[in-house]
């Protein structure tokens, strides 16, 4: 028991240690690992992670797109340098998947037919595992692919997706049961 409990005390030590860094993704997609130094109005200065002690970087925010700090906060730079709010790429991501995102294949003409043709018993089963999923990026339907690279606005998009995944997957199986119990009515 001992043993468990130290082993599990120098994963969570590590795996702490290891996400414990600032992070720069570049407009061009690279993420870099750094210790922020200083903020400027212009400009940002860091060390390379793995190098505390060596020398310090500059890079201009127009050739940033994001940085995720260590404490979890994040800024996120649009193509005129300023700051967006965290909140408005969400909104902005919330807004783009209820427009953008039409929800097909998402397993509800499945889950109705097996619902019909079987028993509302049977049809929870497609139902369940239809909507535990995330829509695949494929279906996701975006129209900027640049924003889709901001963590903010992806998760967001991603979250209002499956949201509208799993209602027409549920609405889906709540009509093809009440199809089911009519026709078994009739019969």
């Amino acid at each position: 028991m001992k043993k468990i409990i130290v082993t599990f005390i120098a994963i969570v030590s590590l795996s702490i240690a290891v996400f414990s860094q600032d992070v720069i993704t570049k407009k061009t997609g690279d993420d870099v690992q750094v210790k922020i130094i200083e903020v400027n109005q212009n400009e940002l200065k860091y060390k390379q992670f793995d190098n505390a002690d060596g020398p310090t970087f500059t890079i201009a925010k127009s050739d940033i797109l994001m940085v995720r700090y260590e404490n979890g906060t994040s800024d996120v730079f649009n193509q005129s340098d300023s700051q967006l709010d965290v909140s408005d790429l969400r909104m902005k991501g919330k807004r783009d998947a209820k427009m953008n995102y039409k929800g097909k294949k998402t397993g509800a003409g499945w889950t109705a037919a097996t619902t019909i043709v079987f028993t509302p018993l049977v049809g929870a089963i497609p139902a369940v595992a239809c909507s535990s999923s995330e829509p695949s990026d494929r279906n996701l339907n975006y129209n900027d692919y640049e924003l889709m690279q901001v963590y903010e606005y992806n998760q967001a998009y991603i979250e209002e997706a499956y949201k509208i995944k799993k209602r027409k997957v549920w609405t889906s199986f709540g009509i093809s049961s009440g199809a089911w119990f009519l026709l078994l009515l009739l019969l």
